[in-house]
């Protein structure tokens, strides 16, 4: 007997599901190597290693139709996690990073409230949109650049720092204004 959609998208134990598990298992390596082992080199490939197992869930996930609600709502928590704990090493030697990471913050904070909003108006959770992904790759870029460039001067941080805050306020634009229409569209 063939599976349901419905049922597929109940599924809990996938690949997609195990890769962003295995994610957020490396915030804390991430994390450790970084501030307590220090080898900025290696924090760097664990947040690649990250960065790749994202883009392998999110490809498989869609291209074999492994698409599940717990997916949904796991693969954006372990990106967070990542970029949080991420950030919150670098702040140990950039002081411009406390902009991204409170930004970001704010962001996930709001964005949380109205996705709660909109699950309990129209009973759906919605996967990520494309700005959202552009300000992962942002965001991701510039902690990369943070990490490897262990003396990267101000003139170039700053405005990597503004581009990463200005991906995520676009992003957190955008995504006010499709939940603000899904919220009112329900009540349709």
């Amino acid at each position: 007997m063939a599976e349901s959609a419905k049922d597929k998208n109940k599924q809990i134990f996938t690949i997609p599901n195990l890769l962003s598990a295995f994610r957020l298992l490396l915030v804390p390596v991430i994390v450790w190597l970084y501030c307590g082992k220090g080898d900025y080199p290696l924090a760097a490939w664990a947040l690649v290693l990250s960065g790749v197992t994202d883009v392998a869930d999110g490809f498989i996930a869609r291209r074999f139709h492994m698409v599940s609600e717990l997916g949904k709502v796991l693969d954006p928590v372990a990106d967070k996690l990542t970029q949080t704990a991420a950030l919150a090493c670098l702040l140990t030697r950039f002081q411009a990073v406390w902009w991204l990471l409170g930004v970001l913050v704010a962001k996930e904070t709001f964005m949380t409230f109205m996705g709660l909003l909109v699950i309990r108006r129209t009973g759906a959770v919605y996967s990520a949109a494309w700005h959202g992904k552009l300000a992962t790759c942002v965001l991701y870029a510039v902690i990369f650049v943070h990490i490897v460039w262990f003396g990267i001067p101000p003139a170039v941080s700053a405005p990597l720092v503004a581009a990463g805050v200005a991906s995520i306020l676009l992003s957190l634009t955008l995504y006010t204004i499709q939940n603000l229409r899904r919220i009112n569209g329900a009540g349709r």
